[in-house]
């Protein structure tokens, strides 16, 4: 029996073959067209971002205050330079300032066709390791910062050596953590940070001893030991245990009526 032929009913019946109807052909077609489009989208887009005519001519950057200001500006405006503002990169720009452990992070929000602004968020300094001239500041995370000043104003003393390693870690680090978290109205009432039997302690340039125990909740024990130093109703406080920041004890104090 020849190909493309059946028997039925006792005669010959030819099979039509199958015929692809035109709808479908038509949808083939806008499909490739479609994805042919999208590619060469693409292609352009990849080019054009790339392009002179997009390249960062102008770049400003904000939030750097610290002693070596000027050369981390610097490494960011050249870093920046080498970018368009369709194809920011943040992994360079942090790169172009990872020696200076002042920085913390960056962010950066290009202006259409030729703007970059770039904003550097700041580790600011919490204490000083050793005394003197010789004093390191340190940041509330423990990054040793290196090189940079002291932002105008005394620091307590973390009584640590420098690590090489460019940050604490131990006792040290919990300290500076806490030192870290100190609220803007008591910084300039601290003397030093310390490690006793009871843990963390910080020692006030009144005498008065603030014991944490260790760093966690620190901003907690902080607002904990400064609603007690602010009770006029204590007088003669020597210390204030915030270990539990819901129950601060203070010793040594009197009330106003006796």
């Amino acid at each position: 029996m020849a190909a493309g032929t059946t028997a039925r009913a006792g005669r010959l019946v030819r099979r039509r073959p199958k015929r692809v109807g035109t709808r479908v052909l038509w949808r083939r077609r806008i499909t490739l067209l479609i994805a042919a489009i999208a590619l060469l989208a693409a292609f352009h887009f990849l080019w054009f971002r790339d392009s002179s005519l997009v390249a960062v001519h102008h770049v400003q950057v904000e939030g750097v205050t610290t002693s070596n200001g000027d050369e981390i500006r610097a490494a960011l405006d050249r870093s920046g330079r080498d970018m368009t503002t369709l194809h920011v990169n943040l992994g360079e720009l942090q790169a172009a300032v990872r020696d200076y452990p002042s920085v913390a992070s960056v962010s950066a929000d290009p202006s259409f066709p030729s703007g970059l602004t770039i904003t550097v968020i700041e580790r600011r300094p919490a204490a000083l390791l050793g005394s003197g001239s010789s004093a390191v500041p340190v940041a509330g995370d423990g990054t040793v910062l290196r090189g940079m000043g002291r932002g105008g104003s005394e620091l307590p003393e973390i009584p640590a050596p420098v690590p090489s390693s460019g940050h604490l870690d131990g006792v040290a680090l919990q300290e500076a953590i806490v030192l870290g978290a100190v609220p803007g109205p008591l910084r300039s009432q601290i003397a030093k940070a310390a490690n006793g039997p009871e843990g963390i302690k910080v020692e006030l340039e009144a005498g008065i001893d603030l014991v944490f125990g260790n760093s966690s909740r620190a901003a907690a024990k902080w607002a904990a030991a400064a609603r007690v130093l602010a009770d006029p109703a204590l007088q003669g406080v020597a210390y204030v245990d915030v270990r539990s920041p819901e129950r601060p004890a203070a010793g040594g104090a009197v009330t106003g009526s006796e």
